[in-house]
């Protein structure tokens, strides 16, 4: 029987995080189930990065969890640790691509492609969110909340997390003072001000109305 892999708070004692009974009822054991999470759907600059990730029944990371709840090192471990030993694709939606649709189109569409990345086809994926993209090679299911619940949507979240917020510190470097390092592209107070300060750079999505209004008052 392959573990569930919870975690156990020790203030109450009772099961929290995500398991692997999604994955056990879809018969994980004897067929391949790929978990799919996207991380940047939000901001208002930057790419959208969608990872798959088949996790090996028999060696599941310890500590996988919504990469959210987890801190900076612990995602950077455990990216180590999926990426080493697990099948794992990772897919980027550009900017140019979010705005030449939306940003729901171009998820989706970044998802379908991580999907068919992996190593070898899944026999059903696992995908966080209340859509299944269109076009996968297999059967999907959609999981709300789903980082919380499955650990193999957890280590995608993980990865696409730790890619993204790589990519977005380098472009901190490439694009000086909009400030991306620090807040990858999401629209805090500070990244609005440098926006309004300095105009849209080529990583900001032109068609999310915060974007577009400083652009049509400048």
């Amino acid at each position: 029987m392959v573990p569930r892999r919870r975690t156990k708070s020790a203030a109450v004692g009772k099961v929290t995080g995500p398991d692997f009974a999604l994955e056990i009822e879809l018969g994980a054991q004897l067929r391949r189930i790929a978990g799919v999470d996207e991380v940047g759907r939000g901001p208002i600059a930057g790419p959208v990065v969608c990872a798959a990730v088949v996790l090996d029944p028999t060696n599941i990371p310890i500590g996988l969890n919504d990469s959210k709840k987890l801190t900076e090192k612990v995602r950077e471990r455990l990216f180590a640790e999926i990426c080493a030993g697990h099948d794992v694709a990772i897919a980027v939606g550009s900017v140019a691509r979010i705005d030449a649709t939306d940003i729901r189109a171009a998820t989706l569409d970044t998802m379908r492609r991580a999907v068919c990345g992996l190593a070898e086809h899944p026999a059903h994926v696992l995908v966080d969110g209340i859509d299944v993209p269109p076009g996968l090679p297999c059967p999907g299911t959609a999981v709300t909340g789903g980082d919380g619940r499955s650990v193999s949507i957890a280590a995608a979240s993980i990865v696409a997390k730790v890619v993204r917020d790589r990519m977005m510190t380098l472009a901190g470097a490439e694009h000086p003072g909009w400030g991306f390092e620090k807040h990858k592209g999401y629209g805090t107070a500070v990244h609005m001000e440098a926006l309004r300060r300095l105009g849209a750079s080529p990583l900001h999505r032109r068609s999310f109305a915060p974007v577009a209004r400083v652009i049509d008052q400048r």
